[in-house]
């Protein structure tokens, strides 16, 4: 019985879901390393005020949904739509309180392509944000969910197989 409840404890941390809608062609979620960027958009509804601006499409460096709280880390989604002229998205990004004003959601603007796959991601900048738990990534259509998956961020040393990946081993907090 007492490891019955051990594992109902912790399942919330060890299984993630996705939803995928039938507006998606194409879906894969996982952890990535950021290529250069290459300029910042404004993003009012995020806690640093802007988004990253890139050009290639990085690999994914794991498709697992375990993500190590390393800064200069990456976690997201490459999706496509079955719309030829793609769809506009808000992206809601929900996690563990964040920073003085204890935040949990921040959302920007993207646009899902209909020919290749975007990608969408979350990268760690900044110490505030390297926060342990559950990670949703959601992409919107008014109120209809394009596509939803969680992530769990973990501390570097239960995921070391990925906290040096990257090469921000130096950056570990």
């Amino acid at each position: 019985m007492r490891f019955a409840i051990a594992l109902a404890i912790f399942a919330p941390l060890t299984a993630t879901a996705e939803t995928v809608s039938d507006f998606v062609a194409g879906f894969e979620s996982g952890v990535i390393c950021p290529p250069p960027t290459t300029g910042e958009r404004s993003a009012p509804g995020t806690v640093a005020g802007v988004t990253h601006v890139i050009e290639d499409n990085p690999p994914f460096v794991s498709v697992q949904n375990r993500v190590p709280a390393v800064k200069g880390i990456g976690f997201g989604v490459k999706a496509s739509v079955v719309f030829a002229e793609g769809l506009p998205v808000t992206m809601v990004v929900t996690h563990p309180p964040m920073g003085a004003e204890g935040v949990t959601s921040q959302e920007f603007t993207s646009h899902l392509s209909g020919d290749t796959q975007s990608i969408t991601f979350y990268q760690f900048d900044y110490a505030y944000e390297l926060l342990i738990g559950r990670w949703t990534m959601q992409a919107l259509s008014g109120d209809t969910v394009i596509y939803a998956t969680e992530f769990d961020v973990l501390p570097p040393e239960e995921v070391p197989e990925l906290a040096g990946i990257c090469g921000f081993e130096n950056l570990l907090s």
